[in-house]
């Protein structure tokens, strides 16, 4: 057994790797296990990076092919998917290369193996050249998750494809069937629908984009279908079996209020969600009780077994890289001593980036009625925003949700370009507690889009300016 660290932490994702180093940068001495060969995890390597690489390629070519509109003449544009395979690895390289200078800018030690819990205190890491005990005063699990799979729909990695199958997809399917309309699923579908394919999208939930506000839902559906793309709502999976003896097409049998019919297509795209990566940990031999599959902790991240913590996709918590990100830091401090607190998941952005974007804060409006707020919102289209007609994006809106009594600013909602980075103002102010009037107050630039998000505070205290 290895000299003591201070914090051992398992999985080095956005979660592990940002724990591990604010750790360092708090005195501790850190380990970070990682069982792939690169540092980084799955947002890294088979998520958030290179599925935002594809969207970028796919963007692209949607505004080559609207060039003519602006005034430039281009030839027939058409995707090289080896091409946008060769720039989504050379973005994801970089990002690996980046973490490993920053563990070793920090002084955090990067082990390569698959951790496990053997004791309070002690990791045993299976690694290339064998297994190894390390002890650690507190110990981090930062796992992560994997695609998950469904009865229905057993994933074969040929032609029922999970999320790390399609980002190596070696040609644009001609047809494609996404199963599943939360960020996931409206992200592919989008992107394979501007690479060509015929995509048919199915959400057994009444709406795409189940969590977020009603009127974004309709509008991404909305936008969706005139993009070509077949929306079914409110539609089950019964069943999959091959097309006939064309072995290389699928069939899904699709159920639902309107439609019991058998869909082919080239590739069946399972997005249903994920599923923590907890089973083999050792966790529930030392106490540590799992909900099914996930860990249960305190408001710290701290399990039953106080030199446990855990973070990320392991916990019930939002699967999201900046959530995973937040409770690492959150962990190290309390371990280390810090003044912690623990993080207000209300005020976490959920960010999609699909065609058109959607980024939202706070209460939808059937939220904050359910919640027994006097609700009054204000909406503004991007069709009237001067910044979006010069983009020739002028799809979506900003809708504010306020509560008349104390003007309480409660949620905002954005759909159109750019409105994952666009959130970002609104979450300072929720952080903030600010009221929509003050939001409103806040000189906007002219001409961005960034002015829509006060114009939608204007209207919600019934003075829209420019609607």
């Amino acid at each position: 057994m290895s000299e003591e660290r201070d914090l051992i932490v398992i999985g080095s994702g956005p979660g592990g790797y940002v724990a591990g180093i604010r750790a360092a940068q708090l005195g501790l001495s850190v380990a970070v296990v990682e069982r792939d060969p690169k540092f980084g995890g799955t947002c890294l390597h088979r998520g958030c990076i290179p599925t935002k690489a594809l969207l970028r390629t796919a963007e692209l070519i949607g505004d080559i092919r609207s060039a003519s509109k602006f005034g430039i003449r281009v030839g027939d544009a058409e995707v090289d998917l080896d091409g946008a395979h060769a720039y989504k690895d050379k973005v994801v390289s970089k990002n690996a290369k980046g973490i490993e200078f920053l563990f070793k800018k920090n002084k955090v030690e990067g082990l390569h193996g698959t951790g496990r819990v053997i004791g309070p205190h002690e990791v045993e890491v299976d690694g290339p050249d064998g297994k190894a005990v390390y002890r650690g005063k507190n110990i981090l699990v930062a796992t992560g998750s994997v695609p998950r799979d469904i009865p229905p729909a057993p994933v074969d990695g040929e032609n029922i494809l999970n999320s790390d199958h399609i980002l190596r997809i070696p040609e644009v399917p001609q047809s494609l069937i996404v199963l599943g309309a939360g960020a996931v699923g409206t992200e592919f579908a989008s992107i394979f629908a501007s690479f060509g394919s015929q995509v048919t999208l199915v959400e057994m939930l009444p709406r795409v984009l189940p969590i977020e506000d009603e009127d974004v839902s309709a509008e991404v559906e909305k936008a969706f279908r005139k993009r070509g793309i077949r929306v079914l709502t409110g539609v089950k999976l019964g069943a999959v079996r091959a097309a006939g003896d064309n072995s290389e097409k699928v069939q899904a049998h699709l159920e639902g209020e309107g439609i019991d019919e058998w869909v082919e297509a080239s590739k069946l795209l399972v997005a249903v969600g994920r599923a923590p990566v907890t089973g083999d940990l050792g966790l529930e031999a030392l106490g540590i009780q799992l909900d099914k599959g996930y860990i249960p902790v305190n408001g710290y991240m701290q399990t039953e077994v106080p030199s446990i913590y855990a973070i990320g996709d392991v916990v019930r918590t939002p699967w999201l890289a900046h959530v995973a990100s937040a409770e690492g830091i959150l962990a190290v401090e309390h371990m280390a001593g810090e003044e912690a607190r623990p993080l207000n998941y209300d005020l976490v952005p959920s960010v999609t980036y699909c065609e058109p974007e959607v980024g939202s804060v706070g209460l939808t409006e059937a939220e904050a009625r359910e919640a027994g707020h006097d609700v009054a919102v204000g909406k503004f289209p991007m069709s009237a925003l001067g910044k979006a007609g010069i983009l020739g994006k002028t799809e979506g809106f900003v809708k504010v949700v306020r509560e008349t009594k104390y003007d309480e600013l409660l949620g905002v909602h954005i759909i159109g370009a750019h409105a994952t980075d666009l959130v970002a103002e609104a979450c300072v102010a929720l952080r903030l507690e600010s009221t929509t009037e003050e939001l409103f107050r806040t000189i906007h630039a002219h001409p961005t889009l960034s002015e829509a998000v006060a114009e939608a505070a204007h209207a919600a205290v019934g003075q829209a300016i420019h609607f």
